[in-house]
């Protein structure tokens, strides 16, 4: 499905910002939090999503956050976010 190859792209994404030395510890952890989220197949994938934008959206304001590393979290963000939307709407 198209969703889970995005899903994929998405974790393997954290996964590279989880593992920069440059990014603190704590938004790292919280990082590999979003990404757990995602994989956690047990829960519906809107809610999983929604969990990992709200984790990625407070990662996002951290003051320790290089800049770069912050624009990677954002975009992350929107494509979360545009996939949520897509979701939402194909189930209604």
């Amino acid at each position: 499905m198209e969703q889970d190859v995005h899903i994929e792209s998405v974790i393997q994404m954290l996964d590279e910002l989880s593992q920069d030395r440059s990014v603190p510890r704590n938004v790292r952890t919280a990082l590999q939090t979003a990404r757990a989220d995602l994989s956690n197949e047990k829960l519906d994938m809107v809610f999983r999503m929604s969990s990992a934008i709200s984790v990625l959206d407070e990662v996002a304001n951290d003051i320790n956050l290089p800049s770069y590393s912050r624009t990677q979290v954002w975009n992350v963000v929107s494509v979360l976010e545009t996939m949520n939307e897509k979701l939402k709407k194909s189930q209604q």
